[in-house]
């Protein structure tokens, strides 16, 4: 006999429906899967059967063929369990075909029939709605990722049992409701504030400026200087997730499985800290089935990478795709996927291998050879797309010390969001949200310089010799000034000046 239900799984940061089709005949006992399932698809013909032992269902032994369509996706997602023994249920005659084929089936199977939650619920119930589907089905742990997409009905049995009983119409199961998330009583968050950072008012303004306009950011400086405290408070200072950018990181951490358990939609800005041994595939993103990296997990949020002369050159060179395209493509032999990666990216780095090259206090034991190899370890392209690059000096004592109050990160962060609504204004006809994104045809059509403007920046784009690239950078930095200082359609010289600071305040031997 045959029967058909549907599952799911994930491909890149996307679902894919998957069609379980099963047939049982008489002959010899077997139990077979096609379609590339995964070691782990093919295990679940061992948990499907105890499971349905387990649960007080009768499965009779005979020839059994089960196939996943389309058959040329590997299949990888354990989520499959559940489908493929409904589908054998049915086939068998103990359920109805045409009714298991009005639910979309995605979960785990325990030994004893549980529910168990997977990876990826979000971008599959996302997937479910445009392909049609009306009801699905998830472990209880999956319940509110899936209520983050209307216009489903969403059932979380906990048993095979009950989910078989249901199906039959001899049990009722309630649509499932958003369940709290419990907190830890009695502890207090700490939270990174802008507050807290004494001196370093330019690396400050630099790090508003880049929050406000989405750019790139090179700190420089001797240990100790406060380059690693001031890169973990910029996420202080970045707006609110939207819904829409909340739901793409959600769905990046569901198919990753870093999706806290039983918890739903994202609501703070990522903010990833790999370290420097940190593999290219780790950060990129890779493997045999393309999983995303440090750069698509930072997505809507900031990738700080400390030391990075450190980081191999090869991982270095490779963020030059993600960081011009706001996207990383990554081919294998069974395809190639594409995953999101629009983050901000925030470098912090010592002048010298022993850190003290410049400081006054301190005398460097490095050799011109020793510094030039090790800045040279970044390459022109890679430091050309970082639109802000800086030197963060020691902090005197007289600043540590000070008890003046500083600006508080929500301060800041208000001059941040009101300049970001003038840019999602501006470039809402293009679905750009922040001038880092704008194109060389959006910044010719949209930032109009000065003619004083026009001038300094002529002047300093031959005395420098800078690079196509470097221009726009310095436009676009200049344009996210401008918004800061309320938004005008013309950017002035002294805003363009400053820019050209932020862009030329290194002197790197590469």
């Amino acid at each position: 006999m045959y029967a058909r239900t549907f599952g799911a799984a994930t491909q890149g940061v996307d679902g894919l429906i998957i069609s379980v089709e099963v047939d049982t005949a008489n002959g010899l006992p077997a139990f077979d899967i096609v379609g590339l399932p995964s070691t782990a698809v093919r295990e679940s013909k061992e948990r499907v059967r105890t499971a349905i032992k387990n649960s007080g269902l009768r499965s009779r032994t005979e020839k059994i063929t089960i196939n996943l369509a389309p058959a040329n996706v590997r299949k990888e997602s354990a989520g499959l369990d559940l489908p493929i023994a409904i589908g054998l249920l049915a086939a068998q005659g103990r359920l109805r075909p045409s009714v298991c084929e009005e639910f979309l089936f995605v979960a785990e199977l325990s030994l004893e029939g549980v529910l168990r939650p997977v990876a990826g619920v979000l971008p599959i119930a996302i997937t479910a709605r445009a392909e049609g589907f009306k009801k699905l089905i998830v472990a209880p742990e999956n319940i509110n990722e899936a209520l983050l997409v209307d216009g489903l009905e969403v059932y979380a049995p906990k048993t095979l049992i009950d989910l078989v009983d249901f199906l039959d119409g001899e049990k009722d199961l309630e649509l499932a409701t958003p369940v709290p998330v419990d907190e830890a009583e009695g502890f207090m968050e700490l939270v990174d504030d802008f507050a807290d950072v004494q001196g370093q008012h330019t690396a400050k303004r630099a790090l508003e400026i880049a929050a406000a306009g989405g750019h790139n950011v090179l700190m420089v400086g001797v240990p100790g200087s406060g380059k690693t405290m001031l890169a973990k408070r910029m996420s202080s200072i970045l707006p609110e997730l939207t819904r829409e950018e909340a739901l793409e990181v959600t769905k990046i951490y569901s198919v990753a499985g870093k999706l806290p358990q039983g918890s739903g939609l994202v609501t703070k800005r990522p903010f990833q800290n790999p370290n420097h041994d940190a593999s290219t595939a780790a950060i990129i993103g890779g493997g045999t089935n393309p999983t995303p990296g440090q750069v698509t997990l930072a997505h809507n949020g900031i990738l700080f990478l400390d030391e990075l002369p450190e980081f191999k050159k090869s991982t270095l060179e490779a963020l030059r795709e993600p960081l011009e395209e706001r996207q990383i493509t990554i081919s294998r032999v069974n395809g190639t996927l594409t995953f999101p990666s629009s983050m901000i990216l925030i470098c912090a780095m010592n002048p010298c291998p022993c850190g003290w090259y410049g400081d006054k206090e301190h005398n460097c034991r490095c050799s011109d050879a020793d510094i030039k190899r090790y800045t040279r370890r970044l390459s022109g392209p890679l430091l050309d797309r970082i639109d802000i690059q800086i030197r963060v000096p020691r902090v005197k004592y007289d600043e540590l010390s000070s008890k003046r109050r500083n600006e508080s990160s929500a301060e800041i962060r208000k001059r941040v969001s009101a300049a970001r609504k003038i840019q999602t204004q501006r470039l809402a006809p293009y679905k750009l949200f922040c001038n880092a994104q704008m194109t060389h045809a959006l910044i010719q059509k949209l930032c109009v310089l000065e003619p004083a403007a026009e001038n300094l920046l002529k002047t300093v784009f031959e005395t420098k010799k800078l690079s196509a690239r470097s221009y726009d950078r310095i436009i676009k930095v200049g344009r996210t000034i401008a918004d800061l200082a309320g938004g005008g359609d013309t950017i002035l010289a002294g805003q363009i000046a400053e820019a050209i600071k932020f862009r030329s305040d290194l002197d790197l031997d590469i």
